[in-house]
């Protein structure tokens, strides 16, 4: 068998108010619950496991693969927020995506301060 992610731990200060962040602007299935886990199940399989914490969340970069069509719907629903989102990882260029690959992507937080990319390349 090939190695392949199955899930990943994401630290979170309110499970359900990130579930339904990364449910919503993703465009996602509505996450299940599986103690002390809230999972959030992507397109390739991957869950990503939201488990509250007590006091400061260790911050992360979380980087989803996305096509055209997806990514302008991403995009809508993170400007429908009233989000701000960056073309760079170091939120140096408000309100801009890049074209990096021969493709898009930008970058946005979630309610507990992690760093969301969404790209049409890898």
């Amino acid at each position: 068998m090939t190695v392949r992610l199955n899930h990943t731990i994401v630290p979170v200060r309110d499970t359900a108010e990130s579930a339904r962040f990364l449910t919503e602007v993703l465009g996602l299935a509505d996450p299940v619950r599986s103690e002390p886990f809230l999972a959030v199940r992507l397109g390739n399989e991957v869950t990503l496991d939201l488990l509250r914490v007590d006091g400061p969340v260790p911050v992360g970069h979380y980087a989803f693969l996305v096509d055209e069509e997806e990514f302008d719907a991403i995009l809508d629903r993170v400007r429908a927020r009233g989000l701000t989102y960056w073309a760079d990882p170091f939120h140096r260029h408000p309100g801009r995506t890049n074209d990096w690959l021969g493709g898009r992507g930008a970058y946005f937080e979630d309610p507990s301060g992690h760093n969301l990319e969404i790209m049409t390349r890898a």
